[in-house]
């Protein structure tokens, strides 16, 4: 089973900046597109980015685009979302996800194959 760990959560004031990571203990990230996820209190889970497999194509939610970016290191064999300018609104357990496929999946897509147990960001002055 692919076991996904998520590392990076913290507290940062608003307009700081947090990077995550995303690591496969024990296989290779290379065959799947790679999601970030959210969830914020008393809220549904949303996506918030994802990436393909080659890390040729990547996608953002509305909320986050121009200051959250995705990217892959395969020889480090983990998937990282920079997230800059950060508000409040951000405040949520974030979580790496992944499925058998090689492309992202279309808006929407909340049914991955597999999952972190996700890491807690609070943007807070």
């Amino acid at each position: 089973q692919l076991q996904l760990v998520e590392s990076g959560g913290g507290l940062v004031q608003p307009g700081g900046s947090l990077r995550l990571s995303c690591a496969a203990p024990r296989f290779p990230l290379v065959y799947y597109a790679i999601a970030w996820f959210r969830q914020a209190p008393g809220k549904e889970r949303e996506g918030v980015s994802c990436i393909s497999a080659s890390g040729g194509t990547t996608d953002y939610t509305d909320s986050v685009k121009g200051r959250f970016t995705i990217s892959r290191d395969n020889a480090k064999n983990t998937v990282y979302l920079q997230m800059n300018s950060l508000k409040p609104e951000d405040t949520a357990v974030y979580y790496c996800a992944a499925e058998g496929y090689s492309s992202c999946p279309p808006p929407g897509y909340v049914d991955m194959d597999y999952w972190g147990k996700g890491t807690l960001i609070t943007v807070s002055s």
